[in-house]
């Protein structure tokens, strides 16, 4: 038993050091985390193989909420269990959370020329980062020309109906095509069986506690500032697919457009967290820090909790059912053409917005050559590669 459970406290404690360091240093929103994800978990820690981590980026991709910080929970849930999964999230979140924090109560931590010219440079890291993740998934799992298609088609698909939609559409059409086209092709690398600690009795409780949820907080909002906020958030993490930037619409409309804030503060802290690693929906704690007649350490974080609960409730759900769903053989040829979607969309992705909004001239494509080298030929971790690269903008920013 003492072995068992210094085992178990041996894992968590390997998963939160894990989510800690990428938390400090995974630049470049959501497509570049799950490259993050794909390098320390598939190539290097070897969690989970090829197939299988595309298989949960598939999934969170169609469920509503942040993706890549679902993949991360969902990781997490996989390695050391609910305190597993509770730590990476905890782990991932903190850092850029604590930082827009302090920037809402005046900290000064983003200005000055250093500052501008590291932010240059972990943009062009997640060039690296994401071409990296790109070519090893699409070597894996675009073996044969009808893969490699369907990952092009994705990437079309992508390019014709932008945001969450395409994305999604994507996933679906692919997944049609590997069930048309995929079922007599072998798969180069079968994922196993992904187990995660929850039953199929909590998965049908998280569900009814996320629909019940959706439905009861507006109906409370009104009678005290906490639920208003909960209410706010949660509906906003609740109604979006794909995480990231889809979410500042659903949160403008309610701290802006409800008289909370003023838009200028809104697009400042939304300019913050550009400029910081971890997940985009981290800019809830700074919202949540300036609400009027709230705003505070404990509404920052009522925030946080409210807009991150309603994916991870869902994922929960689905998780329970979901190696009873790729048994089937129809349903393997259907993720085959998923998978390949997936690179399509993070090919897609690639360009715009990471390569647009990073290289702009010589230096930064060569910058951004040096660190997908880095990683690809020498193997370097992804934390090692954003350090130097982080300091390479110093040099090159105008």
């Amino acid at each position: 038993m003492t072995t068992q459970a210094n085992s178990k406290t041996s894992r968590v404690s390997e998963v939160f050091k894990a989510f800690l360091l990428l938390g400090l240093t995974s630049f470049g929103g959501p497509v570049a985390h799950l490259g993050y994800f794909r390098t320390e978990f598939v190539a290097r820690r070897k969690w989970l193989t090829e197939s299988a981590y595309a298989d949960l980026v598939a999934l969170c991709q169609f469920l509503p909420g942040p993706a890549s910080s679902q993949v991360g929970f969902a990781l997490g849930l996989m390695r050391a269990g609910p305190w597993g999964a509770a730590m990476a999230w905890l782990a991932f979140t903190l850092p850029s959370a604590i930082v827009l924090v302090l920037f809402a109560f005046g900290a000064a931590v983003l200005e000055g020329p250093i500052a501008s010219g590291i932010i240059h440079g972990l943009k062009v890291v997640a060039v690296a980062i994401v071409a990296h993740a790109v070519w090893g998934m699409a070597r894996n799992l675009c073996p044969d020309p009808t893969r490699a298609g369907i990952a092009l088609a994705a990437v079309f698909a992508v390019v014709a109906i932008s945001g969450p939609l395409g994305q999604v559409s994507a996933i679906v059409l692919g997944g049609v095509a590997g069930l048309l086209l995929c079922r007599g092709v072998a798969a180069a690398a079968e994922s196993d069986p992904l187990h995660f600690p929850v039953s199929r009795l909590v998965g049908i409780i998280a569900l009814v506690l996320f629909g019940g949820l959706l439905v009861l907080l507006p109906l409370l909002a009104g009678m005290a500032v906490w639920l208003d906020i909960t209410d706010a958030f949660y509906r906003s993490g609740a109604l979006v697919f794909g995480g990231g930037h889809v979410v500042l619409p659903l949160l403008e409309a309610e701290v802006v457009q409800s008289g909370w804030l003023s838009a200028d503060a809104f697009l400042t802290g939304y300019g913050a967290a550009q400029a910081i690693p971890g997940p985009l929906f981290t800019f809830s704690a700074y919202l949540g820090a300036l609400i009027p007649s709230g705003g505070s350490l404990l509404t920052a974080t009522l925030a946080l909790l409210a807009i991150f609960l309603p994916g991870f409730l869902l994922l929960v759900g689905v998780l329970p059912f979901w190696n009873h769903f790729r048994q089937w053989q129809w349903a393997q040829a259907l993720m085959r053409g998923a998978n390949a979607a997936v690179v399509g969309i993070l090919g897609a992705a690639l360009y715009d917005p990471v390569w647009t909004s990073a290289i702009v001239g010589a230096p930064e494509f060569a910058l951004a050559l040096t660190g997908f080298l880095l990683l690809s030929v020498w193997k370097l971790p992804a934390w090692a590669v954003v350090i130097v690269v982080a300091f390479g903008g110093v040099l090159i920013a105008p």
